[in-house]
């Protein structure tokens, strides 16, 4: 960027207007580092002053997060960093020295400043340098910018609330719905007499006028019917298991993480299948558990849980008194390409983080893109979700963040263990030898996470057994009302003609207009 510059701007080696042609946004805290690099070129291979750099500097980044997780504000140790980039770390001591000796003025105490430094016993705390170099630090849905004002960076927002602004995430309908689910795209060009709807997803607000068309919902409920075939037919070849079309299909596809609570979805699983198996005639409709998704790889209990989802197929599966009613697939290899199959045959999205967790998401935006009922939290792009489409067109369950807040401290899951038996029922076959697990000790850790608190860790720090019967009941309201095939079709469409707002076109316009000053 520098070069090309200096190649077109020659009469301008003061890079004054350097901003005005670059924006480079960070995404989260991994590429940071950037910002240090941008000043060691300008001051160390083109001799600009250091200070000057540091503004022009100032205003070229601007800076996204993308999860209020600690794990994800990353902090670099100083001597790694001594080790792979020296001369970065001493611009680093610079820029951190800029800001004590600026907050030094204002009055401010050492105590005070320290959640301001940039470094702190050796570690480098990459996203205060983030936002004290950047012009502009953005969340990726409401509530989670919110979050970010009043928690995560609220010392920051009191100072500079006028950098902060929220940019809700987008996914690109031209992948997610024109190529991966042909039969529903045709549908819309057909019903809408343009395909002008692929560049300006709006428009799909015009499938309203179909929505007490019989015709036009069981039209809905076929193009569904067809992709659900398509998916059975390749988890056949590809997973070996047998799955109907008719039945309910509801999917989990995300990446592996306490938080996401795939766990909580598993436990109801569990749950699920002794009651089935000790009232064979309940009434029940037919319901396919898909599951899919990757763990980082030293995330042991994220590991755990696929492997517990695994062993649960595998029981449940081979089970003759239940596998016509309930069957359960964990996809291997979960990417975009299987997302292509999947996203268009779902009728469930699951969407289950603890309230406050996550950021946004964008699997839920695909879901209802195409024509999936989001059975979610309060949480992340999901209350964008219900506010565009309706809460009575989906499915909202749990705590919100401002209960799970009030209880954070008192909060004791044993009492939830003990009280309630269908939870007590389902989290005592993690140890029960029921699911015949080889690697026994990976059960227990789930079992331990959830009931004992170790190690400085609070027991169910994600509140998996608070919102169970939240869940449970909300499961089963579910099941009742996809029996009735043309009000579950109406909610479909729903979705799709107000899905408009997620598109990425959207996303990208703001950032260019806000941020990139485009």
């Amino acid at each position: 960027m520098v070069a090309k510059y200096k190649q077109y701007f020659q009469n301008d080696l003061q890079f004054e207007e350097f901003s005005k042609y670059h924006v480079i946004q960070l995404n989260d805290t991994h590429p940071i580092i950037a910002i240090p690099e941008l000043i060691r070129v300008l001051v160390d291979e083109n001799s600009i002053d250091f200070e000057k750099a540091v503004e022009i500097t100032k205003n070229t980044f601007a800076f996204t997060n993308h999860t209020v997780l600690q794990e994800a504000l990353e902090t670099w140790p100083k001597d790694i960093m001594l080790e792979v980039c020296p001369r970065c770390f001493e611009i680093i001591e610079q820029l951190n020295e800029n800001v004590v000796k600026e907050f030094k003025k204002k009055g401010l105490s050492e105590e005070a400043i320290d959640p301001y430094r940039i470094i702190r016993f050796d570690q480098i705390r990459m996203a205060n340098l983030a936002i004290v170099m950047s012009k502009s630090v953005n969340g990726v849905a409401k509530l989670h910018t919110q979050i970010l004002k009043d928690d995560t960076f609220n010392n920051w927002y009191k100072l500079m609330p006028e950098k902060f602004n929220n940019k809700t995430n987008g996914i690109t309908p031209r992948r997610w719905l024109v190529y991966s689910n042909i039969r529903l795209s045709n549908f819309i060009t057909e019903k809408l007499g343009t395909g002008d709807w692929k560049y300006d997803l709006t428009k799909l607000k015009g499938l309203e006028k179909f929505l007490d068309d019989e015709k036009t919902l069981e039209e809905i409920n076929q193009i569904k019917y067809e992709n659900k075939k398509d998916l059975a037919k390749y988890i056949l070849e590809n997973e070996g298991i047998s799955i109907d079309p008719n039945s309910i299909f509801d999917i989990q596809i995300k990446r592996i993480h306490e938080y996401k609570r795939q766990h909580l979805n598993l436990i109801h699983i569990i749950n699920l299948y002794h009651e089935l198996k000790n009232n064979p005639d309940m009434d029940f409709y037919p319901t396919t558990f898909i599951l899919g998704g990757k763990a980082a790889p030293g995330y042991f209990r994220a590991k755990a849980i696929i492997k517990l989802a695994n062993e649960i197929a595998r029981v449940v599966n081979n089970d003759p008194y239940v596998n016509d009613k309930i069957k359960v697939v964990f996809v291997n290899n979960y990417r975009v390409s299987y997302g292509e199959k999947l996203f268009p045959a779902a009728d469930i999205s699951e969407q289950i983080s603890t309230a406050g967790k996550e950021a946004s998401g964008t699997g839920n935006m695909k879901f209802m893109l195409n024509g999936a009922l989001t059975l979610g939290t309060y949480d992340g792009a999901n209350i964008e979700i219900f506010e565009n489409a309706g809460v009575e067109n989906n499915y909202l369950f749990g705590a919100k963040v401002e209960e799970l807040n009030e209880i954070y401290n008192s909060y004791n899951p044993k009492e939830f263990y003990h009280t309630n038996e269908d939870i007590k029922d389902a989290v005592d076959a993690l140890l029960s030898g029921e699911l015949k697990d080889n690697d026994s000790y990976m059960f227990l850790d789930i079992y331990n996470s959830l009931i004992n608190p170790q190690g400085g860790e609070k027991a169910d720090n994600y509140f998996v057994l608070k919102d169970f019967e939240d869940y449970k009941k909300t499961h089963e309201k579910i099941n009742k009302e996809y029996a009735d095939r043309l009000t579950w079709a109406r909610k479909s469409l729903k979705n799709i003609a107000n899905a408009g707002y997620f598109s990425s076109d959207r996303t990208i316009l703001e950032y260019a207009k806000d941020i990139w000053k485009l």
